[in-house]
């Protein structure tokens, strides 16, 4: 039985509208893993990378997934890097849903160029285009270990939730 579910996927896959639009349909929590960090450390992740690095941001994930993993009725939105961290994914495994939002390398440029993000430290540098390129090949193996692909580069949030909460009817997913 599944009860809880975790979207993955990389940045600007549109994790966190789809984990607000499907924790509110099935009257779930949910657990946006950035903006509970940002909140309990009282600044913002890019602020978060540049005092202290990632691998202190890192450690904060594996924190958070830790304090959460015993949580049920709730949707999970870790960050797009916290698949990389050995040992999280096995830890929410059971009883979970993995839903991987899948986007290809230019809608990630797109919608980041677009929305005008300067709090993606991993893509501060010179390349955006190249580091999304490294960072989503390097990834992709890991979040092919989800239980569900969606397409999600050109589908609407409220579309891809529907198609979530469909999974969990009689004859989804691990039923």
């Amino acid at each position: 039985m599944i009860e809880r579910i975790v979207l993955i996927g990389f940045m600007c896959s549109g994790k966190s509208t789809v984990g607000r639009l499907l924790a509110e349909r099935l009257g779930w929590g949910l657990i946006d893993f950035d903006e509970t960090i940002e909140r309990r450390e009282d600044r913002r992740i890019a602020d978060i990378f540049d005092e202290h690095g990632e691998a202190h941001f890192r450690r904060l994930e594996a924190q958070l997934t830790r304090q959460v993993e015993a949580r049920t009725g709730v949707v999970l939105v870790p960050g797009g890097g916290w698949v990389t961290q050995q040992g999280l994914v096995e830890l929410l495994r059971p009883s979970s849903l993995f839903v991987w939002l899948r986007v290809r390398p230019d809608t990630v440029y797109d919608r980041h160029s677009r929305l005008g993000r300067g709090d993606r430290p991993l893509l501060a540098g010179d390349d955006p285009q190249a580091a999304i390129q490294e960072l989503l090949a390097a990834r992709e193996p890991l979040y092919q270990l989800a239980d569900v692909t969606i397409d999600a580069d050109t589908r609407q949030a409220e579309d891809i939730a529907e198609q979530i909460v469909g999974l969990l009817r009689p004859g989804g997913p691990k039923d």
